[in-house]
């Protein structure tokens, strides 16, 4: 398993399990056994998918965890495969099968692990303008999606308590309703201390869960 990902993994499920009063070593174990599995991806999220049955009081935690799989698979097991395995109908298969999970949670994984690689400090505007490309006419989908972010980005450069109630007046079919919170925060302040982490969530309406994103995003930075 990539060590960033275990870092981001161990994060979140402590930080989940800490509001949920839970033990959160053994689901830790669990995946990471999945994680370092020798096995095909599809196995993998079947594997994962059956130890978020094994631990249902974590299982907001899914669909999460399957973006850290698949940025797993794209940092450590494509490595084992033919060099264009990412352009092969074996491929495009998957993705057609495995469409509708996730978050959009991957696009800021692939972004925050493309600023390592670029040397760059993780900012908002260079994540929808220059990651996204919510501007340009091509990737109006993308732009839908970001709508609300592009809207309120302005939040990141002020109070915690006017972006945690910003994120309280988005409708309940808002496309980044459950991570708005989290991944604005995060781009608000990327080094939180022990007393910005209780603030966080002392203003959360979904305390384990925006406090397990801002954990798993924090740890894989």
């Amino acid at each position: 398993m990539n060590a960033r990902i275990k870092k981001s993994m161990e994060a979140a499920l402590s930080a989940f399990g800490r509001i949920k009063n839970q033990e959160s070593s053994a689901i830790t174990r669990q995946l990471a056994v999945v994680f370092d599995a020798n096995k095909t991806y599809l196995d993998k999220v079947a594997d994962l998918d059956q130890v978020f049955d094994d631990h249902p009081i974590f299982d907001q935690l899914r669909e999460i965890f399957f973006d850290l799989l698949l940025i797993n698979f794209f940092t450590e097991d494509v490595q084992k495969l033919e060099q264009d395995y990412l352009e092969s109908e074996e491929w495009e298969a998957i993705e057609e099968e495995t469409i509708d999970r996730g978050t959009e949670l991957l696009n800021l994984l692939l972004y925050l692990k493309e600023c390592e690689d670029e040397d760059l400090e993780p900012q908002l505007e260079d994540f929808l303008k220059e990651f996204l490309l919510v501007d340009e006419d091509e990737f109006q989908d993308e732009y839908r999606i970001y709508e609300d972010v592009i809207a309120n980005q302005a939040l990141v450069d002020g109070s915690l308590a006017d972006l945690a109630e910003a994120a309280k007046k988005l409708p309940e079919d808002a496309e980044l309703k459950e991570l708005f919170y989290p991944m604005l925060a995060f781009f608000r302040e990327q080094h939180p201390d022990k007393q910005a982490f209780e603030h966080y969530i002392k203003l959360s309406t979904n305390a384990d869960f925006d406090v397990a994103v801002y954990a798993l995003l924090v740890a894989y930075k």
